[in-house]
């Protein structure tokens, strides 16, 4: 019995996701430092609602970890992290923006550049193509 040739298979992964995955990785990176600096903030000044402050802290150690979650499957191939990582970079664009519209150009392009590079490369044929493998191990979690 014959199987039919799928010559949609990439042959391996292509630079761009690897590209994504740095990049997913480094914003997730970027964030741990954020904490560390709220951490330092919090240690030695005081805060307006120290309940609001711990939950925001573990509101961005939680993104944090996501994020490398989300950067590592998405080195391995698996489809959902496609919508993951688009979405997260919709949400730094959307930071980005009045941050550079605030006058603070220098931290609004290093929001905003990656974000848009994530974008572009999520819709190239061979990034679809790594995350959308049908035969072989489904990597669709």
């Amino acid at each position: 019995m014959s199987r039919p040739q799928e010559s949609a298979e990439p042959a391996g992964r292509p630079p761009a996701a690897l590209l994504i995955s740095a990049i997913l990785v480094l914003e997730a990176l970027g964030l741990l430092g954020v904490a560390a600096w709220y951490i330092y903030n919090l240690l030695t000044a005081t805060a307006t609602s120290l309940g609001g402050a711990v939950f925001t802290l573990i509101l961005v150690i939680v993104l944090a970890v996501w994020l490398l979650v989300v950067g590592h499957f998405f080195f391995r191939g698996m489809r959902w992290t496609r919508a993951a990582a688009l979405v997260w970079q919709l949400f730094m664009i959307v930071l980005a923006v009045p941050t550079l519209q605030g006058g603070i150009v220098p931290v609004g392009l290093l929001l905003l550049l990656p974000a848009a590079a994530v974008i572009l490369l999520l819709f190239t044929k061979p990034v679809i193509a790594w995350t959308s493998r049908t035969s072989g191990d489904a990597q669709a979690f």
